[in-house]
């Protein structure tokens, strides 16, 4: 759904019993049309002015407590984040393939033209609709850990209550070289609190949203993380990083994970990795050194959609999370567990 109701649309079918997405031919259910015809009805009836007895029901559905303002200007959010991605899904579409000009922190982290130019386009999206909004974007931060450390302080530091944190193209070194595993993903936070996911796949038309407390959707359909309960029937996704020290790690969990699980996957981009785990494509995935516009999105995708995430050492997942372990929950613990066995933890 889209338009100024689109909020209300994630609080109405956060009610309902999560359900997987068919890779089928798409049905209609009957109660699917109830319920849209009567999120139709509501969401014409809603606005500021109204009594606060509509919106009650709101939180009525959703057993959380958001105010009026916050329903309308979060809504208003994901919109425009769901708007500048779609822009920068329709570059990347046009460009897959893009010639490298020029490497980052090392030899294995590109860059092309076209990671400037989506991300040019989404800052420009939003400082249309919300300029005093902050920004961090990945394409305008210095290589290397330090730097991207201090980029994220600075921007936390900012007086603006919301921050952007956006990778233009999470996945750089796929598209560069023509493979459709890479994608934009933008994470919207208040006070250093993630509320707004989206992670828009632009070659295979999957559009992952997320807000906080409302679940997780794929193309407006709510999604779970899987179900596997041992770490032996869990499919794993891992990284193969650019940094020397986080490459190190890698190989050491790797080493450990891989005779203990069903399998192993290395795809190259985070934003591609977490919402599959979100979804019950992937049981979990872990990676040793990400910066926070890799992974600010993914991570709320897969706490909306039932799933834990954490650092490697097990703490809670903050915006300063560098090392991710995200999973269904059921076989956190053990992965945990194997990392630190293998001291692949930085």
């Amino acid at each position: 759904m889209h338009g100024n109701v689109l909020i209300i649309s994630h609080l109405l079918l956060a009610s309902q019993k999560p359900t997987m997405p068919s890779t089928g031919p798409p049905r209609i259910h009957r109660r699917k049309l109830r319920t849209c015809r009567e999120f139709n009805h509501f969401s014409r009836s809603f606005s500021l002015k109204e009594s606060s007895n509509d919106f009650n029901r709101i939180e009525d559905l959703t057993g959380f407590d958001y105010s009026p303002n916050e329903v309308v200007l979060t809504n208003r959010i994901l919109e425009v984040a769901i708007e500048a991605s779609n822009k920068a899904c329709a570059i990347i579409r046009e460009n897959l393939g893009a010639k490298v000009v020029s490497k980052k922190s090392t030899e294995r982290d590109l860059l092309t033209l076209i990671d400037a130019l989506c991300e040019k386009t989404i800052r420009h999206t939003v400082q249309q609709h919300f300029p005093n909004h902050s920004f961090l974007g990945e394409e305008t931060v210095p290589p290397g850990i330090e730097a991207s450390q201090q980029a994220l302080e600075d921007a936390l530091a900012n007086t603006s209550e919301w921050l952007w944190i956006v990778d233009p193209i999470d996945g750089t070194t796929n598209f560069a070289s023509g493979i459709p595993l890479n994608m934009p993903s933008i994470a919207v936070a208040r006070n250093c609190d993630v509320l707004v996911s989206v992670l828009n796949d632009p070659h295979r038309r999957e559009l992952y949203t997320a807000v906080k407390g409302q679940g997780a959707f794929l193309n407006g359909q709510r999604i779970q993380v899987g179900k596997e309960e041992n770490l032996e029937d869990a499919i794993v996704g891992a990284e193969s990083p650019a940094g020397a020290k986080a490459l190190e790690m890698s190989v050491k969990g790797i080493n450990q994970l891989m005779p203990q699980v069903r399998t192993i996957r290395m795809l190259g981009s985070s934003a591609v990795f977490l919402p599959w785990v979100a979804s019950g494509r992937l049981t979990a995935y872990w990676t040793p050194d990400e910066c926070a516009w890799d992974i600010a999105a993914g991570a709320l995708l897969v706490s909306e959609a039932g799933g834990r995430v954490t650092d490697a050492k097990g703490y809670d997942y903050t915006l300063r999370t560098r090392s991710l372990v995200a999973s269904n929950g059921m076989v956190h613990d053990d992965i945990l567990a194997v990392l630190r066995e293998a001291e692949a933890i930085m």
